[in-house]
C-alpha cells in the first residue's frame, strides 16, 4: 500500500484507519462533518493527531502516541501536494510563472524550469495564456494551472479537496476529463460530493461517517452494493437493513420486504436491500401488484428532478410525475403507501 493512515483526533470525534493503494485515485465521500477535511489535514501535516501513524511509501510521516511525537515530518518535506476549491495561484505571477514556481521548488534551474513549464502549458492546451496573470484567467483555466503547478513538484501523493466545486457546470466536465488524464497512474485522494467525480476519477471509493471509515472498495462495488446510509444516498439508491428470514428481509419495524432473487444466507443474518427510487410506486387507487411490499411513510419533502418529482418520505424516496403529485395531493406531512416490487430489490449480506 502506498499510504496508510491510523489516527485519532478526539476533539473532532475522528478515529479512523485507511489504506490508499499506490498509483490509483481514491475518491473520499461522506456527509458534512464526517472527517474528510480532518483526514486531508492530517495527511498534509496541518493537523496533529492525538495519537496515530501515517506512512507514505514506506516513509513514516507521523508517529505520535498520547500526544507525544516520535516522528513528525513537516508539511513542506512530505512530498504531498494539496489542491482545494481555490486555485490559490500567486497573483503577481503569470500562468507560466506559477508553474515555474513548482518546478523551481524542486531545485530545477530557471532556464530548464521555464522550458518545462512551457511544455506543461502546451499539454493542457493553455499555452496561449502563458503570460496572463490569475485575474485574467477563468475559474477553469486557473484550476488547470493550479493542478499543473502541483504536479510540477512531483508529489508522491496528491490531495484534492473538491477541486471542481466552485466551477460553473459547463466548465466542470472539461476539467474533470483533464483531471482524469492528469491523475492516471498517480496516487491521489479526491474529496467530492459528486458521484460523477467519484466514478470518473476514482478507482476506489472510501466513505466516512462520524469520523469513521464505514466503507472502502472499488467504486462500482460500493455504489452498486452500498452498506451505509450515506453511500446509499450517494449512489442514488434506497437502502434498508434487516434480517433474512429465509424468504424476505425482516425490517426493524416488523414489516417484511419481499425479494425475488434467492439469498444464500442463514436465517437471522443481517442483510442490506437496495432499490432505485424509480422502482418505488406511490400507491393511489391502482391495485397492489403481485409480489410487492407496501410500506407506509409520511412525505418529508418534494424535490424537482428534471421532468419528475422526487418524493422523500423518511428513509425512502420515490420518483413520480408532477401529475401524480397533483392527483395524490402529495405534500410534506401527507401519509402515503409506497410499493416496492420484489423483482426490483437487490439484497446482499452486510459483511460483503
Amino acid at each position: 500500500m502506498s499510504l496508510t493512515v491510523q489516527a485519532e483526533v478526539p476533539e473532532r470525534g475522528v478515529d479512523l484507519e485507511l489504506e490508499i493503494p499506490s498509483g490509483a485515485t481514491t475518491a473520499l465521500v461522506g456527509p458534512n462533518g464526517a472527517g474528510k477535511s480532518t483526514l486531508l489535514a492530517l495527511i498534509g501535516g496541518t493537523l496533529r493527531p492525538h495519537c496515530g501513524r501515517i506512512v507514505l511509501e514506506d516513509r513514516v510521516l507521523v508517529d505520535i502516541a498520547d500526544g507525544r511525537a516520535r516522528t513528525w515530518v513537516p508539511p513542506h518535506a512530505r512530498l504531498v501536494a494539496t489542491l482545494g476549491q481555490d486555485p490559490a495561484l500567486f497573483p503577481h505571477l503569470t500562468a507560466l510563472g506559477n508553474i515555474m514556481f513548482g518546478l523551481r521548488a524542486r531545485g530545477i534551474p530557471t532556464r530548464r524550469a521555464k522550458t518545462e513549464a512551457h511544455n506543461r502549458l502546451e499539454q493542457i492546451g493553455l499555452l496561449e495564456l502563458a503570460d496572463r496573470r490569475p485575474a485574467q484567467l477563468s475559474g477553469g483555466q486557473a484550476q488547470q494551472v493550479a493542478v499543473a503547478r502541483a504536479l510540477a513538484t512531483e508529489p508522491r501523493l496528491l490531495l484534492l479537496d473538491e477541486p471542481m466545486a466552485a466551477l460553473d457546470v459547463d466548465v466542470a466536465p472539461a476539467l474533470r476529463e483533464q483531471l482524469r488524464r492528469f491523475l492516471e497512474g498517480r496516487t491521489a485522494l479526491v474529496v467530492s460530493h459528486d458521484v460523477l467525480d467519484a466514478m470518473t476519477l476514482g478507482r476506489n471509493l472510501a466513505v466516512l461517517e462520524g469520523g469513521r471509515l464505514v466503507e472502502h472498495g472499488p467504486v462500482l462495488e460500493v455504489l452498486n452494493r452500498p452498506r451505509s446510509a450515506f453511500a446509499g444516498r450517494f449512489a442514488g439508491l434506497n437502502l434498508l437493513t434487516g434480517r433474512w428470514d429465509g424468504r424476505a428481509v425482516s425490517l426493524d419495524s416488523g414489516q417484511q420486504l419481499l425479494i425475488d432473487a434467492p439469498l444464500e444466507q442463514p436465517p437471522g443474518a443481517v442483510v442490506h436491500a437496495a432499490f432505485r427510487p424509480s422502482a418505488v410506486q406511490v400507491l393511489g387507487s391502482a391495485p397492489m401488484p403481485p409480489r410487492a411490499t407496501r410500506l407506509r411513510r409520511a412525505v418529508s419533502a418534494l424535490q424537482p428532478l428534471g421532468d419528475l418529482v422526487r418524493v422523500r418520505a423518511g428513509d425512502l424516496t420515490a420518483d413520480v410525475t408532477p401529475q401524480q403529485v397533483s392527483a395524490l395531493h402529495l405534500q410534506p406531512g401527507t401519509d402515503i403507501d409506497l410499493v416496492i416490487d420484489a423483482k426490483a430489490v437487490s439484497a446482499y449480506p452486510s459483511n460483503g
